[in-house]
């Protein structure tokens, strides 16, 4: 069953060992736990419903909850600490496209707001429930997950939008394809809510991020339908589907997606490769990026993320005994790690990481094989988990991310890192903080922070804490020239940061957009743009 206060299934656990616990005390001090309040007493915290009786929506305290909050660090304060001040009035789970329509008209007959919701994973504040008068209607569309057409031909799939990372691939699997998306957010996050939040799955490398994969689909607008064919190309003016990606349900409710397709790879391989420091790792992750080779994945790991990764794993002798080893071959103190991960035929992939490792050595780095990497295939959607273990020891977890080109990739990685640690330190608090360049490109690469530090115990400091932190790095990242999120999206978190970005004259763009399709703003107000 899937955890009503936290990441995922509660009969899944990330166990720290003793010497993680032992790391985490000697870097920041021991964490201070408190009692979570319980399932009931959050439901009790919901006011009374405003919305009518309709046969899709359900006002059950449980459903409505459920619904009220994604994954950001502020939700799960108010889960955990029950103080839930919004939820929606109601939660329908439409099982078509009609019925979607006839919900947004219920919403419209009685003044009520939308906020679509899928997986319900946004660490952005997507799923925000506005202060107001007005009743708010959660769509849920996670009973819309059929697979509707298959085109072999073109290697196209035609899905409901509600669908889950799981039940798409395995639906695709059956018949030879994939669609090789897969954020960390996979198990539980849908397609609709990857193409409206611009996700990045852990292997776009080869496969492509979301805005590749999204060819065309289905939105029910306010305004009426919007329909996106599908083109292998086309100079026909604006690209719609570009209004669609990123819109984060301010237009209406994307109801299906055609996504491009691949054959299932005959092979896949991860490959670890050490560097004795983050200067000489990052001029052969650049190196290999821009040799444009056939690669699924490249993840570089600065040298605190490097060492905490290691003491996470366990394993004391081994892990011991393979330090020892890159010691003597010159990774001492400071070495990054880097993830290389390949898919496609065994000549394809043989070729692929031979030529990424060749331009490894170039720069003094060290192949250890394939053990450490396919433990972190493994691995790769478990260690989420580890944001409930760190929280019953009495830790939070937290992340950013960002994009910039690569002249900029080393000093945004300090900039961020020095803000947050500053932030913390202003409040007599310790960080650990650490950073990996999580998706690679010719241009430059992302910039993927995060932040382990103690909890205060209190849901008013805590919450003062998350603002604070979170403050100084969004100015962090506006200040050295990246992007405001690279794969999270921006909701309400992130929404003050955009018109640097944008400009005055890009957000107004966007706000007469969202009219256009939604006259009377009751799509997910707050998210990108002010209502």
């Amino acid at each position: 069953m899937r955890r009503w206060n936290g990441w995922g299934d509660d009969g899944i656990d990330f166990a720290l060992n003793d010497e993680a616990l032992a790391f985490l005390q000697q870097r920041i001090g021991s964490g201070i736990t408190s009692s979570d309040a319980t399932h009931a007493q959050a439901c009790a915290q919901l006011k009374h419903t405003r919305l009518p009786w309709h046969p899709l929506v359900s006002v059950a305290p449980s459903v409505r909850l459920a619904s009220a909050l994604g994954q950001s660090l502020p939700d799960w304060l108010r889960m955990r600490h029950g103080r839930i001040d919004t939820a929606p009035d109601g939660v329908a789970f439409p099982e078509s496209a009609d019925q979607v329509c006839e919900l947004l008209a219920y919403a419209r007959a009685n003044g009520a707001l939308v906020i679509p919701c899928g997986g319900a994973t946004s660490v952005a504040g997507h799923l925000t429930v506005p202060q107001g008068q007005a009743p708010v209607l959660s769509i849920n569309m996670t009973r819309m997950r059929a697979m509707l057409n298959l085109d072999v031909q073109a290697q196209l799939a035609t899905f409901e939008a509600g669908v889950l990372g799981p039940d798409l691939e395995a639906q695709l699997r059956a018949h030879g394809f994939t669609l090789g998306h897969f954020p960390q957010s996979f198990e539980y996050s849908t397609l609709g809510g990857w193409v409206v939040t611009r996700s990045s799955g852990q292997q776009s490398l080869r496969y492509g991020r979301i805005e590749q994969l999204f060819a065309g689909g289905r939105v029910e607008t306010p305004s009426g339908r919007l329909e996106l064919p599908t083109f292998p190309a086309s100079a026909a003016g604006i690209d719609l589907r570009e209004m669609v990606l990123g819109s984060e349900g301010r237009l209406g409710i994307l109801t299906e997606a055609t996504v491009r397709i691949s054959p299932l790879p005959e092979q896949e391989a991860f490959h670890a490769v050490f560097f004795p420091n983050w200067e000489a790792a990052v001029q052969a992750t650049r190196a290999i990026a821009q040799a444009r080779l056939p690669l699924s994945m490249l993840r570089l790991s600065n040298a605190v993320e490097t060492v905490t990764m290691l003491t996470l794993a366990g394993h004391k002798r081994l892990i011991g005994m393979l330090e020892g080893w890159l010691r003597l071959r010159g990774c001492g103190e400071g070495k990054c790690m880097l993830m290389v991960g390949a898919s496609g035929s065994k000549a394809a992939v043989r070729a692929a990481i031979a030529g990424a490792l060749a331009l490894a050595r170039a720069q003094r780095g060290i192949h250890v094989g394939r053990k450490m990497g396919e433990k972190w295939k493994q691995n790769r959607f478990r260690n989420v988990y580890l944001r409930n273990t760190a929280w019953e020891h009495g830790y939070a977890i937290d992340t950013v991310e960002t994009a910039v080109d690569w002249p900029g990739v080393t000093a945004m990685m300090h900039a961020v890192e020095d803000a947050a640690t500053q932030a913390m330190a202003a409040r007599g608090e310790r960080l650990h903080v650490y950073t990996h360049l999580s998706h690679l490109y010719a241009q430059g690469a992302s910039v993927y922070t995060t932040f382990v530090y103690r909890l205060s115990g209190s849901f008013d400091g805590d919450l003062a804490r998350w603002r604070a932190l979170k403050g100084a790095v969004s100015e962090a990242i506006v200040a050295n020239g990246g992007t405001i999120s690279h794969q999270h999206g921006v909701g309400s978190d992130h929404a003050p940061y955009l018109e640097a970005e944008k400009g005055a004259l890009g957000m107004g763009a966007m706000d007469a957009l969202f009219r256009h399709f939604d006259a009377e703003q009751r799509m997910n107000p707050g998210k990108l743009v002010a209502a």
